[in-house]
Parts: C-alpha cells; sequence; structure tokens
C-alpha cells in the first residue's frame, strides 16, 4: 500500500462476520484498530471524513452476485480508490452453546442470505427447525450464544467470538462460494504495479451515441486489455441511464491500459477511477502466472512504437 500504511480500519459489521474475518487477513489489520460499521455507506464515509483511514467492504458473491449498495456508494460522493482485495471463502457453520446436540435443536438464526445458501444442509439434518431471520452472522452467532436461539448459522469467526461449539462445518450447498471485498481509502498513489493487477472503473456512456457502449469496449479490446467485470447499474436520473463498473486487467502505470483510459475518457461522458492494486493471491499459488500480453500488446511492444513515431516526426525514416 502506497505510503503509509492504514492503522484505523473500518468494515461492514456487526463484530463475528465475514467482513471482520476478511480483514484480519489483511496484515496492517493486525496492527491497526478495527471498528464496525452499520452500513457500508457508513463505512465508506467514515474513510471519506477522515475517521478511519481504510473500509473493507464485500463487492461481490460468487452465488448472489454483485453487492449494488458498494457499487452505488463507489461510484457517488467525493472519489474514494480500491487498494486491494481479499477473496473470502464463504464457508458457514452451524453454531451451538457446548453439549447441545443436534437433535434438541429447533430455531435455528441466520441471516436471510445464509440460510439459502444452506437451505440443502437444513432440509437434510434440521427438517423441523424453525429459521429465524437475522440481520447479519454476528447476529445470529450473538443470538444463539445468549440463549435466545438454538443455534446459528454463522461465519466461523462468530462461532468463535461468541464460545459457540461447532456442530457442523462447511454446510453451504455451494462448497465453493467466495466473497470479494475490497479495501477502499482516499485517493493517493495507487499500489505499485505487481505484474498481476486489476484496474477497476464505473464508466458512464453517452446514451445519446449509437453503439456507445460497444465504443467503450473496443478501446480496451483493441489494446489487449481484458476485462474480467462489467456490470450495470442505474444512475437514477431517468430509466434507461446506467453507470457500468468495470474491473480490467492491468495497472493505471502499464502503457496499454494507460492508452485504453486516455480513449474511454474521449469516447464515455465520464470516467470515474475506482483504483489499480494486485489480484488476490490463493495460499499456494507461488507457481500461477498472469496471462501474458497477447503478441505487440506488451509494455514493450508500445515504448518501441512511441520511440519509431517520434522518430518519423524528426523525419528519420529508419
Amino acid at each position: 500500500m502506497p505510503g503509509t500504511p492504514p492503522t484505523r480500519f473500518v468494515y461492514l459489521g456487526p463484530e463475528g462476520t465475514f467482513a471482520e474475518q476478511a480483514l484480519r487477513s489483511v496484515p496492517a489489520a493486525e496492527r491497526g484498530t478495527l471498528t464496525p460499521a452499520r452500513s457500508v455507506g457508513e463505512a465508506l464515509d467514515s474513510v471519506r471524513v477522515g475517521d478511519a483511514d481504510a473500509a473493507l467492504v464485500p463487492l461481490e458473491n460468487s452465488i448472489g452476485g454483485a453487492v449494488g449498495v458498494t457499487l452505488d456508494e463507489m461510484a457517488e460522493g467525493d472519489p474514494l480508490v480500491i487498494t486491494r482485495e481479499v477473496i473470502l471463502p464463504v464457508e458457514f457453520v452451524l453454531g451451538a452453546r457446548p453439549n447441545t446436540p443436534l437433535t434438541s435443536i429447533h430455531t435455528v438464526a441466520a441471516h436471510p442470505q445464509a440460510s439459502t445458501q444452506c437451505r440443502g444442509w437444513l432440509r437434510d439434518h434440521l427438517p423441523d427447525a424453525v429459521v429465524v431471520d437475522v440481520l447479519s452472522n454476528g447476529a445470529a452467532a450473538a443470538g444463539a450464544g445468549a440463549g435466545e436461539y438454538d443455534a446459528a448459522i454463522c461465519a466461523p469467526i462468530g462461532a468463535t467470538r461468541h464460545r459457540l461449539a461447532t456442530l457442523a462445518e462447511k454446510i453451504a450447498d455451494h462448497p465453493d462460494a467466495v466473497t470479494r471485498f475490497v479495501l477502499v481509502s482516499r485517493p493517493g498513489p495507487p499500489p505499485p504495479p505487481t505484474g498481476d493487477d486489476l484496474t477497476s472503473l464505473a464508466v458512464y456512456i453517452a446514451h445519446d451515441r449509437v453503439g456507445a457502449l460497444l465504443s467503450v469496449l473496443m478501446e480496451l479490446a483493441v489494446r489487449g486489455v481484458n476485462l474480467t467485470r462489467i456490470e450495470s447499474r442505474p444512475t437514477g436520473e431517468a430509466l434507461g441511464r446506467y453507470v457500468f463498473f468495470l474491473d480490467c486487467t492491468g495497472h493505471v502505470a502499464d502503457v496499454r491500459l494507460g492508452e485504453a483510459l486516455q480513449g474511454l475518457r474521449r469516447v464515455c461522458a465520464d470516467v470515474r477511477f475506482l483504483g489499480s492494486y494486485p489480484r488476490h493471491r490463493w495460499a499456494g499459488a507461488a507457481g500461477e502466472r498472469p496471462v501474458p500480453a497477447p503478441a505487440g500488446l506488451s509494455d514493450t511492444d508500445y515504448v518501441d512504437a512511441a520511440a519509431w513515431l517520434a522518430r518519423l516526426r524528426t523525419g528519420e525514416l529508419t
């Protein structure tokens, strides 16, 4: 992370949720203060006004898709930039007070998304239990710990925090589900390029121009910039007016991505830069390598082409 490492972190609360678990995987967070926020907007506004150095918020889930409120908050208000992504496996557990047998569980507290993702397990193992909706995974664990419910579907950190015994692990119907979180800070120099980076943008197209979205995609494609995600959200201005959120491979310091950004600036109504940051690296993935640039589209190729054009403009033809 560029400059002075952050020491004051805020995250989407409450305590004992996947967001806190994800934040604790960031090395700097283990040495800083961690404060839960009541909403994504509150977390990001804490950074905007200087009450926190960085906020960790969810961006997308492999089952539920994009977190719309995070996209909306990033597109509006004073600019913020992503400096890191954290991808966390969503491994729900069933927690209960110690010495609680599975056969005595009649009520299960769960956030609606959690119970939906564990529907199959609940049907097979607790078909007669009543699932009670609560506001968060952390609240579910707290409720079970306080004796309000017999058990809770929660994150492992929530079970530990509220001293629950884990009766079952990895109970989600989709065992490979993950949530992508992003660490967001006030604008500043981005982390240096690593050779395996992502750049995020919010792009406002010219709605009165035919093929406006196609022109956006072409600015990336012709330079060999791979688009890894595109998501549309209404701007709130009128029906049919959307902002497009793009994730693409590369770093703002890369020549080809820099040229693509210049092209987007020319053809779009507006472009909000949301950050260049290292792609999440999985444990044990040291042998993986990023996909190389297509032939003729590496930074070296761009530098050579620029030098050639400069010589032509001075009259040198060799």
